[in-house]
C-alpha cells in the first residue's frame, strides 16, 4: 500500500469512528466476530527504510487492541471455540481471535507475556521449514539487500533495471517496484531472483530463519500452555494457488502432519501463506476441507460473515501503519469492508457492461488494420 492510499484509509477509518456511524451500524455489519492477523511484535520504532514495518506492531499497541476489543463487548476466544461458535446456529456475543503467522520468536518474547497476563488464548501458524531453520523469508531478504546498497541492478521480466537506492525514499520505491511484480511470479522464480539480488550486494541470508523463527523445542515449550494453539502454514510458505493441485495438497497436508508429530497433538487449524485471492482460492479451500481441518484462514479483509466457508475464513490485519485504537474500532464494525467489497463489485459490473458495449458485433465483423491479427 502506497503512502497516499495509507493516508486515505487512515482518514476514512478515523471519520467512521468519529462520526459514530460505525458504532450505529455495527449490530448489522460486524458479523459473528473477527480474526486478527499479526506477524511481528517488537517495541522498537520503525527505521527510515523499513517496508516490512506493516508486519510489525508494538507490545503496547497489542495490549491496547485487547482493551479495545473487550470494551466493545467481544469475547477473545481460541480457534477451537471460534469454530464451534461459527458452526452453531445460536446467537452468541461477538468474538475475536488473535492469530500470528510464521512463528517469529518475538511472538514468544513480547506477545505471549501479554496474553498470559490477561489469561487469553491466541494462535501461531508455523511453516515447518521455518521451524527447521531452513525457511526462506524472502521479503526480509529483499529489504535487507536494498538497505545494504546505494545502487541496485536487477533483471525483471528479462529487462535489466538499475535502481538508485541512496535515500530511504529511493529504497522504498525500489522495494515496491521489485516486490509487487515478483509476487505474481512462480515461487521458484521469485525466490531465485531475490537471492540473486542478495548475492550481488554480498548478503548471505542463510541464517535468517534461525535468527527470527522459533525452533521446534521453543514451539513445544510454548505449546505446553493451553492458551496457545499451534496451526499449520504449509511446509515452505508457498502461495498454494500457484502450485499444481498435488503439490498444493502436499504443502498443506504434510505441514499439518509434521506439526502433529513434533508437538504430539492434533493440528486442526491452517493459514494460507499470503492469503490473498491470488495465493489461495476455491480449489485450495476444498483441499483444506477434505483434510478435515476445523478452520483455514486467508488474508481477505473482512469480519466473519455467514458467506465464508470454514476453510476460507477472512482476517483483518493489525497493520503497523494503523496502530491507533480508532482504526481498530472502525474495522471491527465491518463497515469499511462492506463498503470496499461493494465498490469492487460495482467496478466489476461497470467493467463488464463496458466490455459488452465495446465488443464487436456478432453480425458485422470489426475491421482490422492491415497486418493485424484477427481474433
Amino acid at each position: 500500500m502506497g503512502a497516499t492510499s495509507t493516508k486515505l484509509m487512515q482518514i476514512g477509518l478515523s471519520a467512521l469512528d468519529r462520526s459514530g456511524l460505525g458504532t450505529l451500524l455495527a449490530p448489522l455489519t460486524r458479523g459473528k466476530g473477527i480474526i486478527f492477523t499479526l506477524h511481528n511484535v517488537r517495541p522498537e520504532p520503525p527505521q527510515a527504510f523499513e517496508p516490512n514495518r506493516i508486519l510489525k506492531v508494538t507490545p503496547s499497541f497489542l495490549e491496547t487492541t485487547i482493551e479495545v476489543v473487550q470494551k466493545a463487548g467481544y469475547d477473545i476466544v481460541s480457534l477451537d471455540e471460534a469454530a464451534r461458535r461459527l458452526k452453531s446456529p445460536e446467537l452468541t456475543r461477538p468474538f475475536a481471535c488473535f492469530t500470528f503467522d510464521d512463528g517469529y520468536r518475538d511472538n514468544r518474547d513480547f506477545a505471549y507475556p501479554i496474553f498470559k497476563k490477561h489469561n487469553l488464548p491466541f494462535a501461531i501458524y508455523v511453516p515447518t521449514a521455518y521451524a527447521d531453520g531452513e525457511g526462506d523469508l524472502w521479503w526480509f531478504v529483499l529489504e535487507t539487500a536494498i538497505r545494504k546498497t546505494d545502487r541496485l541492478s536487477v533483471t525483471l521480466d528479462g529487462v535489466a533495471r538499475v535502481f538508485d537506492t541512496r535515500t530511504p525514499e529511493a529504497k522504498d520505491r525500489a522495494f515496491s517496484e521489485i516486490y509487487w511484480p515478483l509476487r505474481q511470479k512462480p515461487e521458484s522464480e521469485l525466490r531465485a531472483t531475490v537471492h540473486r539480488i542478495a548475492e550481488t550486494v554480498g548478503y548471505d541470508p542463510s541464517a535468517l530463519s534461525r535468527d527470527l523463527i522459533m525452533d521446534w523445542d521453543e514451539l513445544r515449550a510454548l505449546a505446553a500452555d493451553p492458551l496457545v494453539t499451534i496451526g499449520a502454514h504449509t511446509l515452505n510458505h508457498f502461495a498454494v494457488a500457484k502450485l499444481p493441485e498435488d503439490e498444493a495438497r502436499a504443502e498443506i497436508a504434510e505441514s499439518v502432519a509434521r506439526i502433529e508429530r513434533e508437538l504430539s497433538r492434533p493440528c486442526r487449524h491452517f493459514s494460507f501463506p499470503y492469503g490473498d485471492a491470488g495465493s489461495a482460492g476455491e480449489r485450495d479451500f476444498a483441499i483444506a476441507k477434505s483434510l478435515g481441518l476445523e478452520t483455514a484462514v486467508t488474508t481477505h479483509k473482512d469480519v466473519l460473515r455467514d458467506k465464508y466457508p470454514m476453510s476460507g475464513l477472512p482476517r483483518v490485519s493489525l497493520n503497523g501503519d494503523f496502530q491507533e485504537p480508532r482504526y481498530v474500532a472502525a474495522m471491527m464494525t465491518g463497515v469499511p469492508f462492506l463498503l470496499f467489497d461493494t465498490a469492487k463489485a460495482m467496478a466489476r459490473r461497470l467493467s463488464n457492461l463496458r466490455g459488452r458495449k465495446e465488443a464487436p458485433s456478432a453480425v458485422v465483423p470489426a475491421p482490422t488494420r492491415p497486418g493485424a491479427a484477427s481474433i
